[in-house]
């Protein structure tokens, strides 16, 4: 039957423009995660490219932490994923919040 069939594309379009497959996604067991790599994972999941389940298992990551990384991308966008910048945009997207 159709209806249970899940249907994926073949590509999305990353964060930078640029086509993405499964194979020109950063490799399983990545574990060195700078902002692109990050938001190409995003990007996969959005497109619907991977699920959040996959994401979780070949990367080895928590669902929470993916979760973070979705927010971070969508309240600054590719800049709050900056580990180094983290607690500013958490202040920043509060103040916003607060008016």
């Amino acid at each position: 039957m159709i209806e249970n069939q899940k249907i994926r594309p073949a590509k999305v379009i990353g964060p930078l423009g640029e086509s993405l497959t499964i194979d020109t996604l950063p490799p399983p067991g990545t574990t060195r995660w700078v902002v692109r790599r990050k938001a190409e994972v995003v990007a996969a999941v959005n497109g619907g490219l991977l699920s959040i389940d996959e994401v979780c298992e070949r990367y080895g990551l928590t669902v929470e932490e993916f979760a973070g990384w979705q927010r971070a991308i969508d309240r600054s966008g590719m800049p709050g994923l900056r580990v180094t910048r983290i607690q500013h945009y958490r202040d920043l997207y509060d103040r916003q919040g607060k008016y």
